[in-house]
């Protein structure tokens, strides 16, 4: 009986003990488990918030974007109503430094030579490296020492004297007297651009600021786009007010040659160009064109393909109708006044508006003093290389007379 009562308690032992055993491992178990789904409900709730936070980021981005597109385009409207204004660079392209003054000075009214933060996210390269004004300049030639360091900016076809404003806020911090011309009809400028019927009064703007120059006055004109035929025109009127023009992805044309059979020697290769053009027929389908519109939703792959979205956004509440008559003019130009002036080209590689062939033909056509490559940039440089070509510009503004050379 003894030893029965013994087996009985042994066995109620062991029950026992496996019964905690059992216990015990099931608690770990739940308390590992436990521990997981914790650890999951908060790496889950941390995704989460990372995702909430990267959604508020990019929506905030976007409202900025709208909220500039909208000011721009409340801005062109209020001129529109109020007639021509000048282009005012100082109020628009200068930006509060860490010390509390102007940019280029500080609180304390000591010179402070600043970059504007750039609005671009997308990486840098080597031909666009992020460096400060004064260092573009070489140290062994000074501003007031050059022939000129007055630079005269025309814009192309549809754009206006807004599309300069990261190159008119470089050169003017490296110490550069800088104006910025709207053509007839394009920015701020008030005229129809459907009643435009000559280049002499789309140029006029520029004409005009040319004529006013003081005697000795020189400039540096630059031409982008449809404005290399523009100071193509002034250059043949007063050439001996041009020190140096600088054509960027450029019309550099040739005597008696117009805007249109420029773009005629791709024939058929430019396909975009084609379907991003809009004609506009003021006078009625069975008179001529009288302006060209550019279809926005097609602006970024043919003009900006490699500009920021901020200046995309900007650009596509800014850009008027391109006159057509001055499109079709052919330019008369001679060797006494227009070949007088030194030429310089500038050419943009990644160009799908004025491809690189059609730049490179008419280099051959018509070789400038020097040529000059700016990589990686679309056919808006001033959005998407502005500090290369700001260093292109302040290199030409260097170039001495004794330099008789073309490099491509």
């Amino acid at each position: 009986m003894g030893n029965i009562f013994s087996l009985c308690s042994l066995k109620k032992t062991e029950a026992a003990a496996r019964k905690k055993s059992t216990t015990t491992t099931s608690s770990s178990s739940n308390s590992s488990n436990s521990k997981r789904f914790s650890n999951n409900n908060q790496l889950q709730g941390s995704n989460r918030w990372n995702k909430i936070r990267s959604s508020k980021k990019e929506k905030m981005e976007d409202a900025l974007i709208h909220e500039q597109a909208i000011a721009a385009a409340l801005l062109f409207q209020h001129h529109q109503q109020n007639g021509t204004l000048p282009f005012d660079r100082s109020s628009s392209l200068r930006y509060p430094s860490p010390g509390g003054g102007v940019s280029g000075v500080t609180g304390n009214g000591s010179k402070k030579q600043s970059l504007p933060r750039s609005s671009s996210s997308r990486p840098r390269s080597l031909a666009d490296p992020l460096v400060q004004p004064h260092q573009l300049v070489a140290q062994d030639i000074k501003i007031d020492e050059l022939e000129t360091s007055h630079f005269v900016l025309v814009h192309g076809g549809g754009f206006g004297a807004w599309c300069w404003y990261k190159t008119i806020t470089l050169l003017e911090e490296g110490g550069f007297k800088v104006d910025a011309i709207d053509l007839t009809g394009s920015g701020v400028h008030s005229c129809d651009t459907n009643t435009i019927t000559s280049l002499a009064q789309y140029v006029k703007p520029l004409t005009d600021f040319l004529e006013k120059l003081g005697e000795g006055e020189k400039v540096i004109l630059v031409g982008h786009d449809f404005g290399g035929a523009c100071i193509s025109y002034a250059m043949e009127l007063f050439p001996s007010k041009i020190a140096k023009a600088v054509f960027i992805a450029a019309a550099m044309l040739t005597n008696g040659q117009s805007t249109l059979e420029m773009f005629s020697q791709q024939g058929n290769s430019n396909d975009l160009m084609k379907q991003a053009q809009i004609f506009n027929y003021a006078n009625g389908k069975d008179h001529p064109p009288t302006a060209i519109d550019l279809d926005k939703s097609l602006l970024r792959d043919l003009l900006f393909n490699q500009s920021p979205s901020k200046d995309v956004a900007l650009a596509s509440v800014s850009m008027r109708s391109i006159p057509f008559a001055p499109v079709l003019e052919k330019l008369s130009l001679s060797d006494k006044n227009y070949g007088s002036v030194r030429r310089f080209y500038i050419k943009t590689t990644d160009d799908d508006a004025v491809p690189l062939s059609l730049q490179q033909s008419l280099i051959n056509a018509n070789p400038p003093e020097q040529v000059f490559l700016l990589k990686g940039s679309d056919h808006s440089p001033f959005f998407s290389k502005p500090q290369a070509l700001h260093r292109l510009l302040v290199e030409i503004s260097k170039v001495p007379w004794t330099e008789k050379q073309v490099t491509s």
